[in-house]
């Protein structure tokens, strides 16, 4: 009888035996304390509701200024932040001079075209004008000039534009330049303004969810003081005792970042219909700028670490407290 050649894969050692069984306890208890904890907050609906909703219209604050933010500078962009500049030459400089200022100026950084508008041109817009048309015929010579419609790049900053209007009065040739940089000033200083509040919001609700969180977990350590003493007697480390009310934390910040996500949702969309009425009204040139997707992914697993990091916190002092 010829010997089996089928091979068979060694059994574990003593070793990889002892250290395979802590390791299974460990993960183990982690998805026991994860479906424990759910379950507890399952146990009493209202008040783990309540706690979530809390948070999570805390949450959905930050989110609903982030978004008025993000649609004040889309208005700012259809009521002209990048308005053209306009760059008057002197009387004495002829289309040649015009055509090739115009071609230096668009090299310029931060410019995005540029326009040459004849004297020509200046006149027929204004005999268009109302009132004009009789003194514009009185007139013997066109004595406008010629006129270089600076359009800057989209989304420049204040600086940016400031220094290129005081490139533009320092060209030779160049009489005057019109420019609305006090509009582009107090939009991006409101914009600052706004982002600053943005910010001071979050970090104060962030910090709301810690309180909330934290504040739920030491009442439910207290009221399981006798069982965790139990656990304690027999044996049962820090981290074992504390484990289930960390998952606990995690499902609260979870439950109420995806609350907050919704709630931010349903604010865009009461938006889409005046937002769209407002759009007819600049020719179709303002559009609604939702949360960004990466946001929205972004808040339930920073509201975890949150409510995690709150239930850590507290949880450890509690223990820490009691022993």
């Amino acid at each position: 009888m010829s010997a089996s050649t089928d091979t068979q894969a060694p059994l574990p050692t003593r070793s990889e035996r002892s250290h395979r069984r802590p390791f299974s306890s460990w993960s183990e208890h982690h998805g026991w304390s994860a479906s424990a904890s759910l379950r507890r907050l399952a146990a009493k609906p209202v008040g783990s509701l309540l706690t979530i909703a809390v948070m999570g219209l805390a949450l959905a604050l930050p989110l609903a200024f982030y978004l008025l933010l993000s649609n004040v500078q889309s208005l700012g962009q259809a009521l002209g932040r990048n308005q053209v500049i306009n760059v008057f030459l002197k009387t004495d400089q002829v289309a040649g001079n015009a055509q090739l200022l115009a071609k230096q100026v668009g090299q310029h950084d931060g410019v995005a075209s540029v326009a040459v508008k004849s004297p020509q041109q200046g006149m027929d817009e204004l005999s268009k004008m109302q009132g004009f048309s009789d003194a514009l015929h009185a007139l013997d010579d066109n004595p406008l000039p010629f006129v270089l419609e600076v359009q800057p790049q989209a989304g420049i900053s204040a600086d940016a534009a400031s220094r290129l209007v005081d490139d533009l009065r320092g060209m030779q040739g160049v009489d005057m330049v019109q420019d609305s940089g006090t509009w582009r000033q107090r939009l991006d200083a409101l914009l600052g303004v706004g982002n600053r509040v943005v910010l001071l919001l979050a970090a104060l609700f962030a910090l709301a969810v810690l309180l909330v969180v934290g504040n739920t977990v030491r009442v439910d350590i207290t009221s399981r003081a006798e069982e965790i003493g139990v656990l304690k007697l027999i044996g049962a480390s820090r981290a074992f005792v504390r484990r289930p009310y960390l998952y606990a934390g995690i499902w609260y910040g979870l439950f109420s970042g995806m609350l907050a996500v919704g709630l931010a949702l349903v604010i865009e969309f009461a938006l889409a219909e005046p937002v769209a009425k407002l759009s007819q009204v600049y020719a179709g040139t303002l559009r609604l700028g939702g949360l960004p997707p990466w946001l929205l992914l972004a808040v339930p697993g920073a509201a975890a670490f949150l409510g995690w990091l709150g239930a850590r916190l507290v949880s450890a002092w509690q223990l820490r407290k009691a022993a």
